[in-house]
């Protein structure tokens, strides 16, 4: 039983999802949420008020903005993809405290959560 619940409790440890993200976001919770896939991808369409930063130029540089004690919240595209997963462990071995969002940008827009486009973000 003391196996069972240390892997429920692990998951949640490491893992948010779209609703939980969505609430902690207007709550005006220190959460950070980086989009790690590709700029491209991002310019197409991304959460609102994510940042990006691409899994592969996760680096001590490119991260040094952030704040050290904020929830760095990782996603990319969803199930099948795993730049949110890279990106994670990226920011964990970074020194930063990370979840990962389940079922990325997909699951977020089947949960009715908008989205917005680079365009769109120049025009706020």
């Amino acid at each position: 039983m003391n196996e069972q619940l240390d892997h429920y409790a692990n998951k949640l440890a490491y893992e948010t999802d779209s609703w939980d993200l969505k609430v902690a976001m207007e709550q005006g919770e220190n959460v950070v949420v980086i989009d790690a896939r590709s700029t491209e991808a991002y310019e197409g369409e991304h959460i609102p008020g994510a940042i990006n930063i691409p899994h592969r130029q996760m680096n001590p540089e490119t991260t040094a903005h952030l704040e050290g004690e904020a929830l760095i919240v990782t996603y990319c595209d969803g199930i099948g993809y795993n730049a949110s997963t890279k990106g994670a462990l990226n920011m964990t071995r970074l020194g930063f405290r990370v979840k990962e969002l389940m079922g990325g940008l997909d699951w977020w827009k089947r949960d009715g959560h908008s989205t917005e486009s680079a365009v769109q973000s120049l025009k706020s």
